[in-house]
């Protein structure tokens, strides 16, 4: 079986891709883990309901709370304070860079919960903070395989070890493609889509049998390699296997589910003198085409069925 991984977001990495002041920091701010995507805004707590309040989620004040707070007198802004900041959410942050009440910073050091302040409205600090959530905390899985940009749709390539896998990917990357990873894919799935990057210690390499490990980024330039892409069509390499059918027409459209999601993919018999890396693209160009639906297999049988009853109309006709 295989397995899933979901890693905790870093509040550490967050507040340095934010670029957030702090404010306070809490003493354990270096290893604290943000653990759910959701985020909340606490305007019920500010008058005391605290029924189904998640302290897991990170809790951002925006004008409409701070304007409320600013309303009170110090003595309730210190109790509001003082009952909020007793729940142990990851941080606290303040929107617009809003002025933070003293009474605030106070109970943030009494509790030792992060602080923190941000120059974007609270909109858009909120759907940023929940769209960098849901991808880093995203379940992932590795898979072994080639990952590649073609035609601006990612391709996963998979097959057995010594398939062509890498040797492929290199064909293609002259022909002016991206790779994204080889060897390794780590695929995380985020809403209904799929996205593949590569392990960071591996990423931009590829390793081809009889010649080593090559650095793309350096052998083919800047334009030859991306880090990350959604997966559209997944391609699967196998030996050529006498006596077994395959698909000549292209009218049956075979699925493969990763993380609960299923992607069109195309096994492609290998064997001496195939052009794997045309045949890659061609697949890739007719998943794009049908994605706009245009299927030219049912156009073709449509075609052929619509000449033979003509030919068969004309020779009753001549009878």
């Amino acid at each position: 079986m295989e397995k899933v991984r979901r890693t905790p977001a870093s509040l550490k990495k967050m507040v340095e891709i934010f670029g957030m002041e702090i404010l306070h920091k809490g003493r354990d701010f270096d290893n604290t883990v943000v653990t759910i995507s959701d985020v909340n805004r606490p305007a019920l707590q500010l008058v005391g309901f605290y029924d189904y309040f998640d302290d897991k989620r990170l809790q951002i004040l925006g004008r409409g709370e701070m304007r409320f707070l600013d309303r009170m007198t110090e003595t309730e802004r210190m109790r509001v304070f003082n009952k909020l900041l007793s729940y142990p959410f990851p941080a606290l942050i303040v929107a617009r860079e809003m002025d933070v009440p003293t009474e605030l910073v106070q109970m943030a050091e009494k509790h030792d919960r992060t602080l923190l302040r941000s120059a974007e409205s609270t909109v858009d600090v909120t759907s940023k903070l929940i769209d960098y959530l849901n991808r880093a905390m995203a379940p992932q899985i590795a898979r072994h395989g080639v990952l590649m940009n073609i035609y601006g749709q990612g391709v996963l390539i998979l097959g057995d070890s010594g398939i062509g896998k890498s040797e492929t990917a290199i064909e293609l990357l002259k022909r002016g493609h991206r790779l994204v990873a080889d060897d390794a894919v780590e695929i995380r799935r985020i809403s209904n889509s799929l996205f593949g990057t590569a392990p960071e210690i591996i990423r931009h390499y590829i390793e081809i049998r009889g010649v080593g490990v090559i650095d793309v980024q350096q052998l083919f330039g800047m334009g030859a390699v991306q880090f990350d892409t959604e997966i559209d069509l997944v391609i699967q390499l196998e030996q050529w296997i006498d006596g077994k059918f395959y698909d000549r027409l292209g009218l049956g459209e075979e699925k493969y589910e990763i993380l609960g999601v299923e992607l069109p993919i195309v096994t492609i018999p290998v064997r001496p003198g195939r052009n794997l890396a045309g045949i890659v693209e061609i697949a890739t160009m007719k998943n794009r085409q049908m994605k706009y639906g245009y299927n030219a297999a049912r156009d073709f049988v449509t075609q052929f069925d619509s000449k033979v009853d003509e030919m068969m109309k004309e020779k009753q006709t001549e009878r």
